[in-house]
């Protein structure tokens, strides 16, 4: 069960080396049967990145005790009202409260007129340095890389241009076992050594194990945001291996020509996904307003792939 709370009100007790997925907004085109529209937080190592921001987003976060004071990536996967009309007043509200971190925003070109233009109208002049990244349609491209994690753009096919997201937390090395490093009077400029596996010699010869005073750290993780689009093998390629996928199902099979007419995808085609990239868990999303009732999005992707969840917003999901 990969679940990790029912409420991120308890957030501060989940590990910082988890990542996890917290789900702000499951609906598609409108809020629904207290549902809201497309975003959520990923968190590698206590840094948080926002995929999309629909409508309310920031009232979610404050509702489920996420942090964005720190959150200094955001990325919008394409032009839709209900996955970026809440970006603005979450960037404004960031500099009311007295942000000073730099905010990264990553998205379609024309995204950043529209936010320019809004700070213009109310003349807001933003307390924070703000960095504007313009995806290149169609296109795969490395976005972030640092020492935690990267994030990679990748194109999926949707009505107009929209890409998908995929974000690896790599690995940081063995963990140290501060108290056997002590007992064996290891020197704390040796400890980077150690989390590279290396042993330690002591002035008089003797060979310290590095598994004595270490264990297994924290694996690299591979998380695939699959955004709005029709049911299409086309970047199967960029998600495959992916520990968990997140792909839309705004519809059941039922309507599925429904859904490809409208450049989405069903809970069945999602599955199917899923189970040719070789991915260990699958959420689903997006849901069509038409549905009050979620269960049937699991039943008909579980025939497929088993380890699958209907999400539910306020629930964070380990990767």
């Amino acid at each position: 069960m990969t679940c990790l709370a029912k409420s991120l009100k308890g957030a501060e007790l989940l590990y910082a080396n988890t990542m996890k997925v917290t789900i702000l907004g499951n609906n598609s085109a409108l809020p629904a049967f207290g549902r809201h529209p497309t975003a959520q937080v990923v968190s590698v190592y206590g840094s948080d990145i926002l995929i999309d921001c629909g409508e309310g987003t920031q009232i979610q976060m404050q509702r489920y005790g996420l942090r964005w004071r720190k959150m200094q990536h955001i990325f919008i996967s394409h032009l839709h009202g209900d996955h970026y009309f809440g970006l603005p007043g979450l960037i404004n509200s960031m500099s009311l409260l007295g942000r000073t971190l730099p905010l990264h925003v990553y998205g379609p070109p024309a995204l950043e007129s529209i936010l320019q233009q809004i700070l213009e109208v109310a003349d807001t002049v933003l307390c924070y340095p703000y960095t504007f990244h313009p995806l290149r349609e169609n296109e795969s491209e490395l976005l972030v890389d640092n020492d935690s994690f990267s994030v990679r753009s990748f194109p999926v096919m949707h009505r107009i241009a929209c890409h998908g997201f995929l974000i690896e937390r790599k690995t940081k090395g063995r963990k140290l076992l501060p108290e056997q490093c002590r007992a064996h009077e290891i020197p704390a400029y040796f400890y980077d050594r150690l989390k590279h596996g290396e042993d330690y010699e002591t002035a008089d010869g003797r060979i310290i194990k590095n598994e004595w005073v270490t264990e297994d750290g924290p694996q690299s993780k591979r998380y695939a945001y699959c955004a709005d689009t029709l049911f299409t093998e086309t970047f199967l390629q960029h998600i495959q291996g992916a520990d968990t996928i997140y792909h839309e199902c705004t519809y059941l099979e039922a309507d599925a020509i429904k859904a490809a007419t409208r450049f989405h995808s069903t809970a069945r085609q999602a599955a199917t996904i899923a189970k040719l990239a070789g991915a260990r868990q699958l959420l689903l999303g997006h849901f069509s307003s038409k549905y009050k009732e979620l269960e049937a999005f699991r039943d008909e992707a579980a025939e497929i792939f088993p380890n699958v969840f209907t999400t539910l917003e306020g629930t964070a999901y380990e990767i």
